[in-house]
């Protein structure tokens, strides 16, 4: 696996795969190399215009790509339904990508925090919504994108509740360990593969954009300086979620990162996690929180 590169993907022709967050930095980079290996990819997109130039720029890059846009907003939950109710063909991939970071306290459209509902609920609701797409493909995988800063997470997942102790990075931390025990407790439960991701420290937009919203221009720029010194590329980034979708022999319930130091760089491997992200207690407590809170069930799956 150490000598692992795209050149290794195999011919993914026939193959439909749905990549969220796909118009820039890591999401675009992974639907620009399964677009090359011949799948049919959607790129799944809040904003029409950057969704615009990101299907631009991947038909530019693979002149003969089959790949369509798709509006989706992982915060607001009517858009996550029309999303997988515009989307019922059957499905080979779902790669939950999409994230924000480090925003300051506010909420969806339906009301949560906006950490922990963009990246885990929302995901949640379109993967239980996507079920009966993945059911119709033997062999189906969904990858769910998480990050080393699942390792700083609290458990208490109901604490996206809380209006007064917000804090944006330890809010973050948690929404990304919600991403790994959901992709763990999916493979308990799923006939199919389900695994996280995480791309290390990859140079995206993600880093700077909190800042800018919040109008920190220095801060933006001191992180816009830390990737170039410290990051790796967004395409070296997209390796381990390239490599989960993909690769042959992945185990379901695991996790693949970069594997150099630190997990922050490198060709993708199978990594360790925090112990207590395998904990089935730990994933039935988030499952039923997730349903609860997004009125997604998955009724669909086989008893």
């Amino acid at each position: 696996m150490s000598k692992w590169t795209t050149d290794d993907i195999p011919d993914l022709a026939g193959r439909r795969v749905i990549v969220t967050g796909a118009n820039s930095g890591l999401g675009l980079r992974t639907s620009l190399e399964l677009a090359r290996h011949r799948a049919t990819v959607v790129l799944a997109c809040r904003s029409a215009e950057r969704g615009a130039r990101a299907l631009a720029t991947v038909r530019a890059a693979v002149p003969d790509a089959d790949v369509v846009l798709g509006s989706l907003d992982l915060a607001d939950l009517a858009s996550v339904r029309a999303f997988a109710e515009s989307h019922p063909e059957p499905l080979d991939v779902l790669v939950n990508n999409a994230g924000v970071m480090a925003l300051p306290r506010r909420t969806t459209a339906d009301g949560f925090e906006a950490q922990f509902g963009t990246n885990h609920l929302g995901h949640f609701a379109l993967t239980g919504l996507l079920l009966p797409a993945l059911l119709q493909r033997p062999g189906a995988r969904v990858v769910t994108v998480t990050s080393m800063m699942h390792w700083l997470g609290s458990a208490d997942f109901a604490a996206f509740d809380d209006e007064h102790g917000y804090h944006k990075w330890p809010a973050y931390c948690r929404s990304k360990l919600a991403n790994l025990v959901f992709a763990k407790e999916l493979d308990r439960r799923a006939p199919f593969v389900s695994v996280a991701s995480h791309p290390g420290y990859a140079s995206t937009n993600l880093q700077q954009a909190a800042p800018r919203m919040t109008g920190h221009r220095t801060r933006a720029a001191l992180f816009g300086l830390l990737n170039t010194m410290v990051g790796q590329s967004d395409a070296a980034g997209a390796w381990p979620s390239l490599y989960a979708a993909t690769a042959p022999g992945v185990a379901g319930g695991q996790c693949y990162g970069p594997r150099g130091p630190g997990q922050s760089r490198g060709a993708p491997r199978r990594v360790p996690t925090l112990p207590r992200a395998a904990d089935p207690e730990l994933g039935r407590r988030l499952w039923e929180l997730s349903e609860e809170r997004t009125g997604v069930s998955y009724d669909a799956l086989p008893t």
